[in-house]
């Protein structure tokens, strides 16, 4: 007869109802950070202020102060995800019953986390601060506007051509003998010299939207020129001809200023997104070592 036998129950691994994310390291890791970073931008802030002097040649270039802030700050974004990594390893109690490999995924993780927390706090509070600057200029300006308002409209009723073309329109006006200017202006019409330069300012600014000048205006400016200036027909033509490379160049310079801030701002995105990549493993690394140094320091004190 066989005698029954009982099924042999084994227990089944319970998962554990609590996180795995101790919160309170965390914050006090992502605070220590915040606050070492604020206090090296401020030594950074100093520092340069030191590279700035008033008088003439004893100031660093703008290029060179560029690149020491851009060090500085890769310096700070380093030091305190490094300092606020470590602390979050540290502060964390030790987990019981957790395999090697899993204490060292949670401490980076630990560290991942408070700096990303950092980093959305120093982010929030400079945005504030700018956000301050930038309301009290536009309070400030519109005090200012507000008592030169009478002044402001006076001299847009007086105002002659577009600023963007004053400077070739009297380029192209400029007598060829300055010494007869005076008698020239006495022997003209009122406010024909304001015409003209009213005139020629509105087909420069037309040539310039179209991109180049038409035959037909070309040649009445040469006339204009011939007959307000002295100049004969070949001269007139020169001094055209000078003025509109002129404009050429300037835009051209304006395009590869453009182009060369487009390209610098792509650059500082590009190495400030890698040197906060670059921020958070280093917080990833000093919260695993500063909870393998928790964990040794407490099994070292109860082997004692």
């Amino acid at each position: 007869m066989a005698i029954p036998t009982s099924p042999i129950v084994v227990d089944a691994p319970v998962e554990s109802s609590s996180s795995a994310v101790s919160w309170a390291p965390v914050i006090a890791g992502a605070f220590v950070a915040t606050v070492v970073t604020l206090i090296l931008m401020l030594v950074g802030a100093g520092l340069g202020l030191t590279m700035v002097s008033p008088w003439s040649g004893e100031s660093s270039s703008a290029t060179t102060v560029s690149i020491y802030a851009a060090i500085w700050l890769v310096i700070v974004q380093w030091v305190s995800s490094g300092i606020g990594g470590y602390l979050t390893g540290r502060l964390r109690t030790k987990w019981v019953g957790v395999h090697t490999d899993e204490v060292f995924f949670r401490d980076t993780s630990h560290g991942l986390l408070a700096w990303a927390l950092a980093t959305v706090v120093v982010v929030a509070l400079l945005s504030s601060t700018v956000s301050s600057i930038v309301s009290g200029a536009t309070q400030a300006a519109s005090t200012v506007v507000g008592t030169t308002s009478a002044a402001a409209v006076t001299a847009a009723s007086n105002a002659g051509p577009d600023l963007s073309t004053s400077y070739f329109t009297d380029a192209l006006l400029r007598p060829s003998d300055p010494r007869t200017a005076a008698t020239a202006t006495a022997t003209t019409a009122p406010g024909s010299a304001e015409a003209a330069a009213t005139e020629l300012s509105r087909i420069l600014m037309r040539s310039a939207a179209a991109g180049e000048m038409s035959a037909e205006d070309r040649t009445y400016v040469e006339r204009i020129i011939a007959a307000r200036t002295g100049l004969n027909e070949a001269d007139a033509k020169a001094r055209v001809d000078m003025v509109l490379k002129q404009i050429d160049d300037a835009k051209v310079a304006a395009q590869e200023a453009a182009d060369t801030a487009r390209k610098a701002a792509a650059t500082t995105s590009l190495l400030a997104a890698l040197s906060m990549l670059i921020g958070a493993f280093i917080a990833c690394v000093a919260a695993a070592l500063g909870g393998r140094r928790r964990d040794d320091d407490e099994e070292a004190y109860l082997r004692s």
